[in-house]
């Protein structure tokens, strides 16, 4: 009878452990936006456009004052990103081409995404919007650990719905190739195994879709809201550039437009979260995928982002193509409040598999859990990487390693 007894009690014991674990389980979504400059939000010292929401958020939550991505352009920034791990070790360093019928062409399937870490240990996995990881069947989103995805498989799209086809020429009228057919930036968008349906201005429609993710999600969830917004093409609804005209330049007034239709979206997410009771106990990271565009000598009239007070932009390995606007919220859990150590767009994977009780070696990540530097557990930079990490990353040869080893080497001396 005392077997039995305490058998059972030993039994409920697990089960109200295992119960608590999984209601201090955060919800988790990250946010990223699409060629941002650095100076193109309120927080980060916009005066032209406005941000409400997300300064909203930033004030509320930490914002990474030294935060950085992997990589200055689109896909290999992602890779890095979704995997947690620097992308040059699996060797996407280039950005994927639209290629459904090329089993090659994408995220290598020998890496494993940590939403599909989270996936395994009970989350609701969830992606709406660009992927740009490959578009052939193994690359697919639900097949890289997300069971919901709502988005385009290219790195661009267009952002009206009239402008959806599957028979626009390759060649425009000039007779040169269209960089947005060739790359399936026109094509029906995609949910799940079919065609997803676009009734309206694309970045309105990716955030409506993440805000009904976010409601009818009854377990822990994870969502990764990646819009393609600000990125070209330059098109927004004519009523919000209007609210714009005292931009004098045409093309930043459009790119303007577009941060503001993303802000609203964000706060649509968030009115989500909050009507529905998981706004408190969800951790929002919110970046971008790299600097804003610049005018290179390959695309010289590509000037409408600001990457103040850095220099160059997108493409560059200077900081104004890596060092990215970056703020971490979670009211349950996060004083408001600026963060100066060094930050890395790595450190999400690995923050968000430890606040998910995922299993996964330290060695298997290049990032490192952010929220006991954020509570004042740790003290100082990321000690694990300045001494270990970021030395085995001298292995991979550029000024930009080098760089960030010594940045990182003079926060943990000061």
């Amino acid at each position: 009878m005392k077997r039995f007894l305490l058998s059972v009690v030993c039994g409920c014991l697990v089960s109200a452990l295992t119960q608590a674990e999984d209601i201090e389980k955060p919800n988790i979504l990250l946010i990223l936006a699409d060629d941002l400059g650095y100076a193109d939000t309120g927080f980060t010292g916009a005066k032209d456009i406005k941000t409400p929401n997300l300064d909203q958020l930033a004030k509320a939550g930490v914002v990474m004052n030294n935060g950085y991505v992997t990589h200055p352009y689109c896909g290999p920034s992602r890779a890095g990103l979704l995997v947690g791990r620097h992308q040059a070790r699996f060797g996407a360093e280039s950005n994927n081409t639209y290629s459904p019928f090329d089993n090659y062409m994408g995220l290598p399937v020998t890496e494993k995404t940590f939403a599909k870490y989270l996936q395994e240990v009970g989350y609701r996995t969830g992606i709406v919007g660009k992927w740009h990881l490959g578009a052939a069947p193994p690359f697919h989103p639900n097949n890289r650990g997300f069971d919901h995805f709502y988005g385009f498989f290219s790195g661009g799209r267009a952002y009206f719905p009239e402008s959806t086809s599957n028979k626009v020429p390759l060649e425009s009228d000039t007779g040169l190739n269209d960089y947005m057919a060739n790359e399936g930036g026109y094509l029906p968008l995609v949910r799940n195994s079919g065609a997803g349906e676009l009734t309206e201005y694309l970045t309105t429609a990716l955030s409506r879709d993440a805000a009904e993710f976010v409601k009818e999600s009854t377990e822990p969830f994870f969502l990764y809201l990646a819009y393609n917004a600000p990125h070209a093409p330059l098109e927004a609804p004519q009523e919000t550039i209007q609210k714009y005209q005292a931009i004098e330049d045409p093309e930043r007034r459009i790119y303007a437009a577009m941060i503001d239709e993303m802000d609203a979206g964000i706060g649509m997410v968030v009115d989500a979260l909050k009507a529905s009771g998981k706004y408190d106990n969800t951790l929002i990271f919110f970046l971008s995928d790299n600097g804003g565009v610049y005018p290179e000598y390959w695309m010289p009239e590509s000037d409408w982002a600001d990457n103040t007070p850095f220099r160059r932009g997108k493409v560059s390995l200077l900081e104004g193509g890596i060092h990215v606007p970056f703020f971490l919220h979670w009211p349950q859990k996060l004083e408001s409040g600026q963060f100066d150590g060094l930050v890395s767009a790595l450190d999400i994977a690995a923050t968000a598999l430890a606040l998910g009780n995922a299993p996964v070696a330290d060695e298997a990540l290049d990032g490192v859990n952010l929220i006991p530097f954020l509570t004042g557990e740790k003290l100082g930079c990321h000690i694990r990487r300045c001494s270990g990490t970021w030395k085995k990353a001298m292995a991979i040869p550029g000024r930009y390693v080098r760089k960030m080893r010594n940045i990182c080497i003079r926060h943990c001396l000061a």
